[in-house]
């Protein structure tokens, strides 16, 4: 049984005394491919450092909405870094999406600094469809304007809602447009109300699985620095879910995960 853990950040620095131990230890543990997700410059410069070190490590490059500059002149600035970036890197076939990028209105009000994320994001989308990548999706209290832009701004190669909110419109509207949902540890929190329902709504075409490590660590482990081999408790939760075992959503799930970041990622 193996599993792909498609968005972590390896590159974090709780990761920093022990990282090359641990990777050894997830590769151990079954988990034979992951994504070390970039959300900026630093971040993604470090991704792709990951990528060309290890063979079973992909990651994403961007600039997350968490992670923009004070002003518009740095953000463009750094986006074109980062597509300098990837066009130096993609023939190696490791970085295999841009992202994370999108929205998050929880952490700002903001009137003027929620139009530069909006900016953001229709800026990296643009360089995704001329990267020919898909795109991964940072959302957070921003439903509608994620959806309306996504709507608007066509995505080529579609892309993914990592963390995905557990909102039924949300992920309603995301199935409708093409992307895959990835569900990570909130759906095994006890407190969790409606996980089971939104896993329901998910085919299984269309559904991953990631830890977003070092954040969020999934029960039974929560509270505690989460890594990429406690993708296995979110897999468990889904397959009790949906009444399947666990070998089949490791299966599915890593298939899809494929699809999407792997056999997506060619002209």
């Amino acid at each position: 049984m193996e599993f792909l853990d498609s968005h972590c950040h390896l590159d974090d620095e709780r990761f920093d005394e022990d990282r090359e131990k641990l990777i050894a230890e997830i590769k151990k543990a079954d988990i034979t491919k992951f994504v070390s997700a970039g959300y900026s410059v630093e971040g993604s410069i470090k991704g792709v450092a990951l990528s060309k070190t290890y063979d079973f490590v992909y990651t994403t490059c961007g600039i997350s909405p968490n992670d923009i500059p004070q002003t518009e002149e740095e953000l463009w600035k750094d986006i074109e870094i980062i597509k300098d970036l990837v066009e130096d890197n993609i023939q190696d076939k490791k970085i295999v999406a841009i992202g994370e990028i999108g929205l998050d209105y929880y952490w700002e009000k903001d009137p003027q600094r929620r139009e530069l994320q909006r900016q953001a994001f229709i800026k990296q989308i643009e360089m995704a469809n001329a990267l020919d990548l898909p795109i991964v999706i940072h959302t957070r209290e921003a439903v509608m304007d994620t959806i309306e832009i996504l709507k608007k701004h066509t995505v080529n190669k579609k892309g993914v809602f990592h963390c995905c909110p557990l909102n039924r419109e949300l992920v309603k509207e995301a199935l409708k447009l093409g992307f895959y949902i990835s569900f990570a540890g909130p759906v095994t929190f006890k407190n969790s109300k409606n996980a089971n329902e939104i896993i329901e709504m998910v085919p299984n075409d269309k559904m991953l699985i990631e830890t977003d490590s070092p954040y969020l660590a999934p029960e039974p482990v929560r509270g505690t620095r989460n890594d990429p081999r406690n993708v296995k408790y979110i897999a468990q939760k889904i397959a009790d879910v949906k009444g399947m075992t666990l070998e089949e959503i490791a299966r599915i799930t890593y298939t899809n995960a494929e699809n999407i970041f792997i056999h997506n990622n060619t002209p």
